[in-house]
């Protein structure tokens, strides 16, 4: 009987720290601990001609992280100039006018046809004359009306010519080279930014934490060639048990613990997901596997701004209401 009561005991006594164990766990969300990172990313499909910072090495912002190969890019930056060139002096033709010269030219001209058609019109009458008097034909009179009726078109085409020359060139058709001149303009302006995005610059202070191409390497447009870690203040991402998910808002404070520091830190609540996930495989335990976890972020204080990332976390969870 007194083994029986015995081995009795002991059953309760492992019940109580296994119920304990168990409660204690389940008011702890699970985690690691990250920081922000920058992810640059490749501009073109184009070869690394240069990386002049090594991996894990500091860089200040706007420091060259990497270049890319920009043959091809600037052709199409010199062509667009071209085209900008040449829009600039159709437009300046349009609006300068015709020269002394070509003004003499056209007058000129008008005098020649002028005087042809006067000459024309003489001999027609000659031969109108000659018509009434039964000395030409019929077809000689026609002929002679023709090449009137010829030199005075071709008197009023050089007339037109000249007023043409002298009045300008049409409004509409000025405006249309002002249109084609800032087209040509902004085409130039993109291509330059283009030209200059294939140098890859740093866009905040940090770390280098990873390369994943290297010189000569071929990446693809919007690929990462380079990840930055900024000097900021780390965070627990951990995951929020759902029973715990109604007491927790951004700006709560909760208490984080950290693998191998025995003082546990205050952290604050930055964000926590209104949508739940299913509980992630490392956060498994027996009373566990069938609920529902937010994931969420907390923010550690100034003292913990050195801690590396990736090592474990727990964070108590507030007790429910």
């Amino acid at each position: 009987m007194k083994k029986v009561l015995w081995h009795y005991c002991i059953f309760i006594a492992l019940f109580i720290v296994v119920t304990g164990c168990n409660d204690q766990a389940a008011t702890l969300a699970l985690g690691t601990i990250e920081r922000d990172q920058i992810a640059l990313t490749a501009t073109a499909n184009e070869i690394i001609t240069s990386q002049p910072i090594a991996e894990g090495s500091a860089i200040k912002k706007g420091q060259v992280v990497a270049t890319l190969k920009s043959q091809q890019q600037q052709t199409r930056v010199a062509k667009a100039r071209a085209v900008k060139q040449q829009a600039q002096a159709y437009l300046q033709r349009l609006t300068n006018g015709a020269r002394l010269e070509d003004i003499a030219a056209a007058q000129a001209q008008v005098e020649q046809y002028q005087a042809n058609f006067l000459d024309k019109s003489e001999d027609n009458q000659r031969i109108q004359r000659l018509f009434a008097k039964k000395v030409v034909s019929t077809a000689e009179r026609d002929r002679a009306q023709t090449q009137r009726d010829i030199a005075q078109a071709e008197l009023q085409t050089a007339i037109n010519g000249l007023k043409k020359i002298v009045s300008g060139e049409r409004i509409e058709d000025i405006k249309q080279a002002q249109a084609a001149l800032m087209a040509a303009t902004t085409d130039v302006t993109l291509q330059q930014q283009i030209l200059q995005d294939y140098t890859i610059v740093a866009t905040r202070n940090g770390v280098v934490e990873s390369l994943p191409y290297h010189i000569g390497d071929r990446v693809a447009a919007n690929a990462t060639i380079a990840i930055i870690t900024p000097p900021t203040i780390p965070y627990a991402r951990i995951y929020v048990p759902e029973p715990y998910r109604v007491n927790i808002q951004a700006g709560n404070t909760l208490t984080i613990h950290v693998d191998g520091i025995k003082q546990p830190f205050q952290g604050t609540v930055r964000w926590i997901a209104t949508m739940p996930s299913f509980t992630p495989y490392y956060t498994l335990n027996g009373s566990d596997k069938a609920r529902l976890v937010y994931l969420a972020k907390v923010d550690f204080p100034e003292t913990g701004r050195d801690l590396p990332a990736g090592v474990p976390v727990q964070v108590e969870m507030p007790h429910e209401r």
